[in-house]
């Protein structure tokens, strides 16, 4: 089976269910959310040996988000970090349009908001710090010690060397499911949408994947899916989808913070699920 993590619905899946990995004490199951890790077909696991027991806490993870709108999956983040349910506070916030409501949120909070790139003119709105290459931003987010970057919404493309830096230690949400033809160039926001209700897809979602050099193409670490109806109009598979974000993503960054990320020697990434 896999799990639906919005609605916690078990839908029949082929293969065996996962057993206990021996080497993770307290670890019932491994699951990448939306996805079993496939343990049953013989794929090594081994890289899960170095997880934490349960009950062992790892130290508070500092976590940049890249924004660039009005940050509803950064608001649902911060919202899990507030209630204490993620393990891990978000130290920066980088943005290339400084007069978003995400940024305002963040100022709002006492969070430092940087600006990159460099506005090609003055964007007005509160004074912020600004990083005019690559290397200041990777300066920048060394500097505070970040162990995670998360995309919620940015719409500029991440300096190459910044991707490389952070190496299964950056987090993406898109809105739709990948890997397929709602992804890549161009697929973001209302485009996914209009894309999938005019496929006549019966399904779309989410996903969060780590980043790589290409667009889109990271390995999956979980989605969610939900239901397309043949009167759906884009807007409303739009809002279907984002509550799906908003439960989804915090689930991911949780997961990450806790130590409880594991990769198969495929390189394919999943969630370590307790009891």
């Amino acid at each position: 089976t896999y799990i639906d993590p919005s609605e916690g619905a078990k839908r029949p899946r082929m293969g065996s269910p996962a057993p206990m990995h021996p080497a993770a004490p307290g670890i019932a199951r491994l699951v990448s959310v939306g996805i079993d890790a496939d343990i049953d077909a013989g794929i090594d696991v081994t890289s899960a040996a170095g997880l934490p027991d349960a009950g062992t806490a790892p130290p508070r993870a500092a976590i940049a988000v890249f924004v660039s709108g009005g940050g509803s999956n950064f608001k649902a983040i911060h919202a899990d970090i507030l209630d204490g349910t993620i393990n891990g506070d978000v130290s920066v916030v980088v943005t290339n349009a400084p007069s978003c409501a995400a940024a305002a949120y963040a100022r709002s909070h006492g969070i430092p908001v940087v600006v990159y790139p460099q506005p090609r003119k003055d964007a007005g709105g509160e004074p912020a710090t600004i990083c005019s290459t690559p290397q200041d931003l990777l300066d920048l987010l060394t500097s505070h010690n970040i162990s995670l970057v998360v995309l919620a919404g940015y719409m500029k493309l991440v300096p190459l060397e910044v991707v490389q830096a952070f190496e299964r230690r950056m987090l993406n949400i898109h809105p739709g499911l990948l890997p397929g033809p709602f992804g890549g160039p161009g697929m973001y926001g209302m485009n996914v949408h209009t894309a999938v209700v005019r496929s006549g897809s019966r399904v779309s979602g989410c996903t969060v994947h780590f980043v790589n050099e290409v667009f889109d193409d990271g390995p999956i670490l979980g989605q969610a899916v939900v239901d397309v109806y043949i009167g759906d109009s884009p807007e409303r598979v739009a809002a279907r989808v984002l509550k799906r974000e908003h439960e989804l993503f915090p689930r991911c960054v949780r997961a990450f913070c806790d130590g409880r990320v594991g990769w198969r020697a495929d390189g394919v990434p999943y969630i370590v699920e307790r009891l």
